[in-house]
């Protein structure tokens, strides 16, 4: 781990959001990461990736979506959709001046790159689609659809622990006590009555509700075809994942022959990008952009 500072911007319709700033080892101008979590996550996903790719001389912005993480929560919970999320990280770059930057994406933050690069193609330098695609697989939307929005507020750092083990044990079985309890001080907060809360608004739910998620679309299919064509990428995925299985894994390969891939062993969805074989792909994949 490394120190990082952090920033904070104003969307455009108003909201406080927040970025964690790791600043780039001595070396040459390179282009910076920005780093995007999952739906119910925030950006202490990256504490471990984040400092690793800074000591390899490039800057990294790990962003707190909407609703998660020091972000503020939207008033109007119909906000939490990938178009504003990706209005959001646009206003980032544009107030940092960032006129490229190599992308990370995990789940969520994969899909909000690609909404990216229907519009903002020229912001993405590179793109990494941490288990996620443009066809996901049922199974796995209706388990992250089981517990979103329904964590509880709970009594102690065991309790969290044990929640974040509840829903996350299959995707990593080999976890230890440790792991789960760094786990759960990433997705809960502490609040002034001494309870644990988790770190993001509840409403974001609606956003998975089987009414407005569909496991493809023709514009995503689109989106994923356009960053894949256009911008060196790679895909990682955990070889248990329930979200992008075999069929969608396919699916991807067919439309992108040309994307670079590595599956991470002993892990579902999605990696946290410090298993040794992420690391090396993600090595080799930022060497080769400038």
């Amino acid at each position: 781990m490394s120190n990082h500072t952090e920033t904070s911007f104003t969307s455009t319709d108003g909201l406080r959001l927040f970025a964690r700033d790791y600043a780039p080892h001595s070396g040459p101008a390179r282009l910076p990461v920005i780093c995007i979590h999952g739906l119910t996550r925030n950006s202490a996903d990256f504490d471990e990736l984040a400092p690793w790719i800074a000591n390899q001389g490039r800057r990294v912005l790990a962003v707190d979506v909407r609703g998660r993480g020091e972000s503020a929560y939207d008033p109007d919970p119909s906000h939490y959709n990938l178009a504003v999320y990706a209005g959001d990280v646009v206003k980032l770059a544009h107030d940092l001046s960032i006129a490229r930057a190599v992308f990370i994406g995990t789940s969520m933050g994969g899909l909000i790159t690609m909404t990216l690069a229907l519009r903002h193609l020229n912001l993405i330098g590179a793109a990494v689609l941490n288990d996620v695609g443009p066809t996901l697989s049922p199974r796995g939307l209706q388990r992250i659809a089981g517990y979103t929005g329904k964590g509880a507020v709970l009594a102690s750092w065991d309790d969290a622990a044990n929640y974040v083990r509840s829903i996350n044990q299959s995707a990593f079985p080999h976890n230890t006590t440790q792991d789960w309890d760094h786990w759960a001080r990433r997705a809960f907060t502490e609040t002034s009555s001494g309870q644990l809360c988790m770190r993001y608004d509840p409403q974001v739910a609606l956003s998975i509700h089987p009414d407005h998620q569909k496991p493809s679309s023709v514009l995503a299919r689109f989106a994923f075809r356009r960053l894949a064509r256009h911008c060196p990428t790679l895909l990682v995925r955990g070889a248990l994942s329930d979200l992008i299985e075999h069929e969608q894994l396919a699916l991807m390969r067919a439309a992108a022959p040309q994307m670079a891939y590595v599956e991470v062993p002993n892990v579902g969805h999605a990696p946290m990008l410090a298993e040794t074989e992420a690391q090396a792909a993600l090595r080799d994949f930022l060497d080769r952009v400038d």
